[in-house]
């Protein structure tokens, strides 16, 4: 049975998101309407108390407007990287669809694979500067208190898959929670 609730970190969980909040924009929105056409019915002018309600209303429906628009714009992890990824990676903790953000720009991340203090990671967006990416994860885990750890993100696949053959063949070491906590809490 497939798991319905958007878990950050799983397969898919950027498409579930796209949905859930664009259907919770729309709803939030269409409340607001909902809202003002009552006021606009019931008195016959827009100047009621309904019409405040319903414009504070698109206050929290803005404000998910603008997570719809950044789960709109992104990507998640494609079947055939996850399939391959998930060959080569056997026995390594995995995280999929990460999105990290910063001031100046956004990483898409399609997958994470974890081994004791070593966090590697494959983008399958050709315009993220995978040495900008790895720098900024490796600030974000030192702000967060994880010391000691080692980020490289891959922008080729096969490269990718041979460096976590590599880990594999090395016996992977389970994630330590530091490190797990962290990326999830400042991932979107």
């Amino acid at each position: 049975m497939k798991n319905k609730k958007a878990v950050k970190g799983q397969y898919g969980y950027i498409k579930r998101q796209q949905k859930a909040v664009t259907l919770r924009t729309v709803l939030m929105f269409g409340l607001s309407l909902a809202i003002f056409g009552m006021g606009l019915w019931s008195v016959g002018t827009k100047k009621n108390l309904l019409t405040v309600v319903a414009v504070l209303g698109c206050l929290p429906a803005s404000k998910s407007a603008v997570s719809m628009i950044m789960f709109l714009r992104a990507k998640g992890c494609s079947e055939k990287v996850k399939e391959e990824v998930e060959r080569c990676g056997e026995g390594l903790f995995q995280l999929y669809d990460m999105i990290f953000t910063s001031y100046e720009k956004n990483y898409q991340v399609s997958h994470m694979a974890i081994s004791g203090r070593l966090v590697c990671g494959y983008t399958e967006d050709v315009k993220c500067d995978v040495k900008a990416c790895g720098k900024h994860l490796d600030a974000l885990l030192k702000q967060g208190g994880c010391k000691g750890v080692t980020v490289k993100i891959y922008d080729r696949l096969e490269a990718y898959c041979e460096g976590l053959e590599n880990l594999g063949k090395q016996g992977a070491e389970p994630a330590p929670e530091e490190i797990l906590v962290n990326l999830l809490a400042v991932a979107l």
